[in-house]
């Protein structure tokens, strides 16, 4: 909600400050997100770092993705505290601004990530030979660096402004929820702004994650065999899930918060409330980051499985779901594996099925 220093707040947004469903719902949620996603991607860490080689784009990824996502839980605390002090901001100016743009850039990251993810398997399993040399860690690593670059500097703006605002009608400060119009030199800025964030940062990106898997799965429907039906029913699915999370946990946000502005800024009408609502919703994709891992990522999987003290068979020809490429595991024996020797045995190189 956007106010000028000397405004006083409407009824509407002093309502909104005192929403009990909000402060109730909201800090269930990032708690939630905060238990199940901090270890989760500490273990998920662990495994892409020290137990698969070598690192493919599609594990570089995931790394980036998993980095973010921890990165998001460890400010979620924040959060938690102030909407359980009924929206008080106790934290002062700069963390405010921290937990903010670290917020956003998390959800932006999550969503770029993923982008890159269904561009790097589209490639993979349309174009397999065709457009290899694309297919290199050096490039998914210079996509993660520009990502990361591009985010910061679109959220300059949150991040080089005192976003605390105190409402002494209710006696708190609240952090983000109440911005000042000379956040921005003029609404030409602001329009500029919010386009940047919708179009450039979840539109754009939306739509080629759905073109992208769409087209993978038309691919593999269309190479699907008796022998692999199984495996390619599965990919397909999986696909379809993954898609299904993207726009259950991303969509709602992104269009409620851009019809927001728009109304609060021609219209002087507010959708917030909806829209704090879905930022909860926005942040479960944190905690099923890890099990996305470990049901479309070969490499993962399989680092697991040889983790795994008694395993009488280990899917070694386990097929790569979205790969264009497959390679053979070592055929291992049942029976615990000794030390490292096995995990190393069980990891060749392979390909990313996600």
């Amino acid at each position: 909600i956007m106010v000028t220093n000397t405004t006083q707040l409407d009824n509407d947004t002093l309502d909104m400050l005192q929403n009990k469903v909000i402060q109730s719902t909201l800090p269930a949620v990032y708690f939630s997100v905060a238990i199940i996603s901090i270890p989760g991607h500490i273990f998920s860490l662990c495994v892409f770092f020290r137990h698969i080689k070598p690192k493919t784009p599609s594990v570089i990824f995931m790394i980036n993705l998993s980095i973010t996502d921890l990165t998001l839980a460890f400010c979620l605390p924040f959060q938690i505290s102030y909407h359980w002090k009924n929206n008080n901001w106790i934290f002062g100016k700069s963390i405010c601004s921290l937990v903010t743009v670290m917020f956003y850039t998390n959800m932006y990251t999550s969503i770029l990530t993923m982008t890159c993810i269904s561009i790097e398997r589209y490639l993979g399993v349309v174009y397999p030979m065709k457009l290899v040399q694309w297919r290199r860690k050096r490039y998914a690593l210079a996509a993660c660096l520009g990502m990361w670059a591009f985010l910061l500097l679109a959220l300059y703006p949150l991040a080089s402004s005192d976003l605390t605002y105190e409402v002494k009608a209710l006696g708190i400060i609240t952090c983000f929820d109440v911005l000042k119009w000379d956040m921005l030199p003029n609404i030409a800025a602001w329009a500029i702004f919010l386009l940047t964030l919708f179009v450039l940062l979840f539109l754009i990106p939306f739509i080629v994650t759905v073109v992208c898997y769409i087209a993978t799965i038309r691919k593999l429907i269309q190479t699907s065999s008796k022998q692999g039906s199984r495996q390619k029913t599965r990919s397909i699915y999986l696909a379809a899930v993954v898609l299904l999370v993207f726009v259950t946990c991303f969509a709602p946000n992104n269009f409620i918060l851009f019809v927001h502005m728009i109304s609060r800024l021609f219209f002087e009408k507010s959708f917030y409330p909806a829209y704090k609502l879905t930022l909860g919703l926005s942040c479960l994709n944190n905690c099923l980051d890890p099990f996305v891992y470990y049901f479309v990522s070969k490499e993962f999987y399989q680092a697991i499985r040889c983790k795994a003290p008694y395993n009488d068979s280990l899917e070694t020809r386990r097929e790569s779901l979205f790969s264009g490429r497959t390679m053979s595991v070592r055929s291992m024996s049942s029976g615990p594996m000794e030390g490292l020797d096995g995990v190393k045995d069980c990891l060749q190189r392979q390909e990313s099925v996600f």
